[in-house]
């Protein structure tokens, strides 16, 4: 048999034709799987048994295998850039994991529940109280709005300490103290009024760091495409957090006493810290739980974000020198007035008007309040979607502020006509839920115009409308003390709402302008 010479040994013609082209071929695809799958180079026990008639065989094989690993190596790729790992090297091994961000917001959204649910329990258990204490309409309402002496203050010093440390310390310490503030309420409402409203200021002062903290930590954590949505998701909680006060308040009442809603809730506050200080870190790039993947993501999605500030003051007189701050400023102030009004007097509103006790009160009072939690996710998903969609933050922003003035403006002049308790939460359920579409408006603005004073900006617009909140607050109680009823100040605050849409549309703009 003719014989060809290759090195050292001899191989017969037709085999050595064939053979090197097999062997080209499958020592080719032991290379590719040593580089992009990463194991080591080896050959199966199959191929030492194989004929050259089985090599077409071997060759389907091979090609199968190897288009099956890359198939998990895509999807593997794809789920941790999605947020969630798909797949492994084996059955055992598959299982998913939550991205980080989608932890931090989580955990976001327990604190802004907590947050309010803190403040909405005094509006519950001020009945009880000013039966006990015989307080008048008028007097309600400064022990309402004590809450907001303190929170006024907060708010602007809250906001330069989140721009300057970070929002993961600044929400700690504000729910360490608010819960030990909450702790402390029902001691105080026994001691003296005095005692009472200066416990009340100085949880007031430890929650005015929530917004601007949960906001710019947010900017941090979330793409810009993501980021109404991840906000939406914490306002959410934030509005819950009204719903599992309103609830709750009235049924440990009556079996624990006045005290008991305010131990669970400081005591729950006291437990979601521990889980805080563990798991969150100010920035993403800071993290040691995060992904590469998910961090080029998140990076990649906001290019534009500036580093974490540590230097000087904001500039006050820069910032006030600009229409679209002033627009933030008076949509913040319209936003609270409207919202505080509702949150303090509605327990009273249904008890006073409809004449329904306390627990029934309640629950009409959280019904709307579920409802805007819901529809604040959703304000924010729409609005990520019209941006992914090639509408212009501009575009966008006015629609969803539009959306969170004037659907409230009109509802609350319906509700000057409800003859019922199902019709007028009907109509507050109406007004909340178009009011929380303002979480995609003037809340996430701040970001646009001035993301390095973000913080800074919040606290500012926050302060303004925190004084709006105390003349709300203290003004309803003496309108309906004057005139008998609700309807005039019902009225006035929809009027509000229609003429700071009008400059709103005007000066807003979601270019960046600082």
């Amino acid at each position: 048999m003719e014989a060809v010479k290759l090195g050292n040994k001899f191989h017969p013609h037709s085999s050595y034709t064939n053979s090197s082209s097999f062997s080209n071929t499958h020592f080719g695809l032991i290379k590719f799987r040593k580089t992009h799958i990463g194991f080591e180079p080896k050959i199966p026990k199959k191929w030492t048994s194989l004929s050259l008639c089985g090599g077409e065989r071997l060759k389907k094989e091979i090609f199968l295998e190897k288009k099956q690993r890359d198939f998990s190596v895509k999807c593997t790729a794809e789920g941790i850039e999605r947020g969630l790992l798909v797949g492994g090297r084996s059955d055992e091994e598959r299982k998913f994991v939550v991205a980080e961000r989608f932890k931090v917001v989580a955990l976001m959204a327990c604190v802004m529940c907590l947050c309010n649910a803190d403040r909405v329990v005094m509006s519950v258990a001020i009945v009880p109280l000013a039966a006990k204490y015989g307080w008048s309409s008028s007097f309600l309402g400064i022990v309402q709005s004590s809450f907001l002496w303190g929170y006024i203050f907060s708010s602007v010093i809250g906001g330069a300490l989140v721009d300057k440390y970070g929002g993961k310390k600044v929400i700690a310490w504000g729910a360490a103290l608010w819960s030990l503030a909450t702790l402390l309420t029902p001691w105080a409402a026994n001691h003296s009024t005095i005692s009472l409203l200066a416990i009340r200021a100085f949880f007031g002062l430890a929650e005015g760091v929530a917004l601007p903290s949960m906001n710019t930590l947010l900017s941090r954590w979330f793409p810009s495409h993501e980021r109404a949505t991840a906000v939406g998701i914490s306002m959410g909680g934030f509005h819950l957090g009204n719903v599992v006060g309103l609830v709750l308040t009235p049924l440990f009442m009556s079996s624990v006493g006045i005290s008991g809603p305010f131990i669970l809730f400081s005591s729950l506050g006291l437990l979601w810290l521990t889980t805080w200080i563990n798991r969150v870190t100010n920035d993403p790039q800071e993290s040691n739980s995060i992904t590469k993947a998910e961090l080029r993501l998140i990076q990649a999605g906001k290019s534009d974000s500036p580093p974490l500030k540590k230097g000087e003051l904001p500039p006050l007189r820069l910032l006030l020198s600009k229409m679209p701050t002033w627009a933030i400023i008076f949509a913040n102030v319209t936003n609270n007035w409207g919202y505080f009004v509702l949150l303090s007097w509605m327990p009273v509103y249904f008890k006073t008007v409809f004449n329904v006790n306390l627990k029934q009160a309640a629950w009409f009072s959280a019904v709307p309040w579920g409802t805007m939690a819901f529809s604040g996710y959703v304000a924010g998903a729409a609005s990520d979607f019209l941006i992914k969609a090639g509408y212009s933050l501009t575009f966008v922003r006015k629609v969803m502020q539009s959306i969170g003035f004037i659907g409230p403006g009109v509802s609350l002049l319906c509700l000057n006509y409800a003859k019922t308790p199902e019709v007028a939460a009907v109509m507050i359920t109406i007004a909340l839920s178009f009011s929380s579409f303002s979480q995609a408006g003037f809340l996430l603005n701040m970001q646009d115009i001035a993301p390095q004073y973000a913080g800074f900006l919040h606290g500012i617009s926050n302060s303004a409308g925190t004084l709006a909140a105390i003349i709300s607050t203290i003004g309803t109680g003496f309108f309906v003390q004057w005139l008998g009823s609700f309807q005039a100040f019902l009225t006035l605050t929809a009027c509000l709402y229609f003429v700071t849409a009008i400059f709103w549309n005007i000066y807003a703009t979601g270019e960046r302008v600082f």
